[in-house]
C-alpha cells in the first residue's frame, strides 16, 4: 500500500476544495497504488540496517501494512498482517502470521491466507478474528475477485485445532459469505470487524464503505451458525463529507476501571467506541458514544466530534489500527501500522517498508471523553542500562544531554514541572480553525515562547544539524489553558528529497494543570519515535531518517526554550534490547 504523501497545508483546505479533489479523482486509489516496475521476485535483497528498528515489529525484509485479526487464543498471541513477500512496496498481499507469548518477541510462521481461490484471486485484504462458542477461532477477511477490485467478505478456519500455533488455515468453498448488493460501491467495501453477539443471539459485524462521500459502516447479521449474513436496514453509523471508511473497529469500554471488555459485552456502566480509518486523511479517528441495541445504531456523545477534526488514536504516522480483547490479562490491546515517510525509491533500495508501533493497552479516561493508551507492560522486559536525572532546572535556551545509554534505541520517561502559568502565551484566535499540527508548524521548538516549548530532542546530531523534538507549549485561551504537544520531523534529516514527508505532527492535550506538571514518554527506535503525553492522553508517532544521528552518533537532550523556568523533576531513560522477531 503506497499512501498519499501528506502535507500540513492539506488540512486547512476548505471542505469544498477537498470535495472538488475527491470528485475529480485526486484521492482515487491513493491507498492501493501498485508500482509494478518496482516489484521484485527475488529473495536476494540487500536489506539496509541503517534505519531498521531494534524492538518494534517488522519482518526481515519487504513491505508490511495493516495488522489483521489479532487475537489471544489458548495462551498465545496471534498477529496477522498485510505483507508483500516479493518486494518493499504495496502489492502481492498475503496474510503473514507471527505468534508470541508476550506481544514483544515474535515467532514468524508461514502465511495464513493468500490469494488462491476465485473469491480472493486478486487479493486477500484486511479483516478480523472472532472466537466463536466452543473456543473456535474464525477469520473474516476481504477478498478481491477481479481486476476492478470488486470486494467480498470471506472466512477462514484453522486446519488443525490441536496445533498451538494454528499454522494452517482453510478457506472453505462456501465463500464468499457476504457480497455487496446494488446499493453498495463494490470497490469500497472492506475490512470486516470482529463479530459480536447481540442479546437476540444473532452475530453482527461491520464493513467499511462510502456513498456520496459519506463514510459509513454497514452492519450485517447472522444467526448462531455464523454462515448466513444479511444486511441490516441501515448502517450502524455514518458521517457526511468524511470519505471512505477503512478498517473499522467497534468495541465496549468500561466506565469504572481500566479493564478491557469482550467485544460482545453489553452490560451496565459502559460506553462504546467506534474507530474508523479515514481513507482521505490517512488518520485513525474515533468517537465515544452509546450503542442502541434495539435500533442497532450508534450515537456519538455530544463531546465527540464526528469528522476530520475529531479525536485521533494517534496524531502522527499511525493508521489501519485494530484492537482485540486479551482475556488472559483482562485488557484491550491496540495494534497499528506506521508507514514509511521516505521516498518509494529509498524504500526499494533499503529492501523494507513499514513497522508496527508497540502494542498499547487502551481504556476510557475517567472523564469519559477520550481514550487513554500506554505501551504494554511487557515492553519493560527489554529495558537494560538505566540513567536518571532529578530536579534539574532549565532556564530559557538551556538544554541538558542525557548520556550513558544507547539513545538511538531507548525508552525515556520524564516529568516536567513549572511554578507558574502566568507566562503562557495568548492563543491566537486565528488558529481556532487550524489543526494542531499547523500551529506546531508555526510555533516550533526553536520559536521562543512563554511557557514552553520544552521537552526532548530525540535522534539529534551532536551539533543539532538533525533532531526530532517532542515538546509541549502552553497557551492561554480566555480563561482556559491549551496544551499543545508536538513531534516535529521537519528537522529530522538532512536528506533533501522533495517527496520525503517531514511533518510537524501535533495534538492538544486535555489535562488538568493544577499541579503544574506534564509527563512525557518517548520510545525511540532508530527511525520511529512514539510519544505519549500526560500518561497517554495524547499520542504521536513520527517516522524519521537521520543521516548523522544514527547508531552511536545519536544524541538525546532535554530542553527549554520558554521564558518560564522548567524543572525536570525526574527523568528515567533506558537502553532497550532488541526484540526477538525470528
Amino acid at each position: 500500500m503506497e499512501i498519499l504523501r501528506r502535507s500540513s497545508s492539506l488540512w486547512v483546505l476548505p471542505i469544498l476544495l477537498l470535495c472538488f479533489f475527491i470528485n475529480n479523482g485526486v484521492f482515487v486509489d491513493a491507498s492501493h497504488k501498485v508500482y509494478m516496475h518496482l516489484q521484485s521476485t527475488t529473495s536476494h535483497v540487500d536489506v539496509s540496517k541503517v534505519h531498521r528498528t531494534g524492538y518494534h515489529f517488522q519482518p526481515p525484509k519487504n513491505w508490511i501494512n495493516d495488522p489483521n485479526g489479532p487475537m489471544y487464543y489458548n495462551g498465545v498471541y496471534h498477529l496477522f498482517y498485510q505483507y508483500n513477500p516479493k518486494g518493499a512496496i504495496w502489492g502481492n498481499i498475503v496474510w503473514a502470521h507471527s505468534v508470541s507469548k508476550d506481544l514483544i518477541n515474535w515467532i514468524p510462521l508461514e502465511p495464513a491466507i493468500y490469494p488462491s481461490k476465485v473469491f480472493d484471486k486478486y487479493g486477500t485484504w484486511s479483516g478480523s478474528a472472532t472466537i466463536l462458542p466452543g473456543n473456535k477461532p474464525v477469520i473474516l477477511y476481504t477478498g478481491i475477485v477481479d481486476a476492478n477490485k470488486t470486494q467480498v467478505q470471506n472466512y477462514a478456519i484453522p486446519a488443525n485445532m490441536s496445533d498451538p500455533y494454528l499454522r494452517k488455515w482453510i478457506k472453505p468453498d462456501n465463500n464468499p459469505l457476504i457480497v455487496a448488493d446494488k446499493t453498495i460501491n463494490k470497490s469500497q467495501f472492506r475490512d470486516p470487524t470482529t463479530a459480536w453477539m447481540g442479546r437476540d443471539g444473532n452475530w453482527r459485524i461491520l464493513v467499511g464503505s462510502v456513498r456520496n462521500h459519506r463514510g459509513k459502516v454497514i452492519m450485517y447479521k447472522s444467526n448462531k451458525n455464523f454462515m448466513k449474513w444479511t444486511k441490516a436496514k441501515h448502517p450502524l453509523h455514518s458521517a457526511p463529507g468524511t470519505g471512505n471508511w477503512e478498517c473499522p473497529d467497534f468495541f465496549p469500554v468500561s466506565l469504572k476501571n481500566k479493564d478491557g471488555l469482550d467485544t460482545s459485552y453489553n452490560g451496565k456502566d459502559i460506553k462504546h467506541v467506534l474507530k474508523v480509518s479515514f481513507d482521505v486523511t490517512r488518520f485513525d479517528h474515533y468517537t465515544i458514544g452509546t450503542y442502541d441495541t434495539k435500533k442497532d445504531q450508534y450515537f456519538p456523545d455530544s463531546t465527540s466530534i464526528d469528522g476530520w477534526k475529531g479525536l485521533r488514536l494517534d496524531y502522527g504516522n499511525y493508521y489501519a489500527s485494530k484492537t482485540f480483547f486479551d482475556s488472559g490479562k483482562n485488557r484491550r490491546i491496540l495494534l497499528g501500522w506506521a508507514n514509511e515517510s521516505d521516498t518509494v525509491d529509498n524504500d526499494v533500495r533499503k529492501g523494507w517498508a513499514g513497522v508496527h508501533p508497540i502494542p498499547r493497552k487502551i481504556w476510557l479516561d475517567p472523564s469519559g471523553k477520550q481514550l487513554v493508551q500506554w505501551p504494554v507492560q511487557e515492553l519493560e522486559t527489554l529495558r537494560k542500562k538505566k540513567v536518571q536525572l532529578n530536579n534539574k532546572k532549565l532556564n530559557k535556551g538551556e538544554k541538558v544531554e542525557i548520556k550513558g545509554i544507547t539513545v538511538a534505541q531507548a525508552d525515556v520517561e520524564v516529568i516536567f514541572s513549572f511554578t507558574s502559568l502566568d507566562k503562557a502565551e495568548p492563543f491566537d484566535p486565528s488558529w481556532a480553525d487550524l489543526y494542531a499540527q499547523d500551529v506546531c508548524a508555526i510555533k516550533g521548538s526553536t520559536v521562543q515562547g512563554g511557557l514552553g516549548p520544552f521537552g526532548l530532542l530525540t535522534l539529534a546530531s551532536k551539533n543539532l544539524e538533525e533532531y526530532t523534538p517532542v515538546f509541549f507549549r502552553i497557551f492561554k485561551a480566555h480563561d482556559k489553558y491549551k496544551v499543545l504537544m508536538c513531534s516535529d520531523a521537519s528537522r529530522s534529516s538532512l536528506k533533501n528529497e522533495t517527496t520525503m514527508y517531514k511533518p510537524s505532527f501535533a495534538g492538544y492535550v486535555d489535562v488538568d494543570l493544577a499541579d503544574k506538571k506534564l509527563s512525557l514518554r518517548s520510545l525511540i527506535d532508530h527511525s520511529i519515535v512514539e510519544s505519549f503525553g500526560a500518561g497517554g492522553k495524547t499520542c504521536i508517532t513520527s517516522r524519521v531518517y537521520p543521516t548523522l544521528a544514527i547508531f552511536d552518533k545519536a544524541h538525546l537532550f532535554a530542553f527549554n526554550n520558554g521564558a518560564e523556568r522548567i524543572t525536570i523533576e525526574t527523568l528515567n531513560a533506558w537502553s532497550m534490547a532488541n526484540a526477538k522477531l525470528h
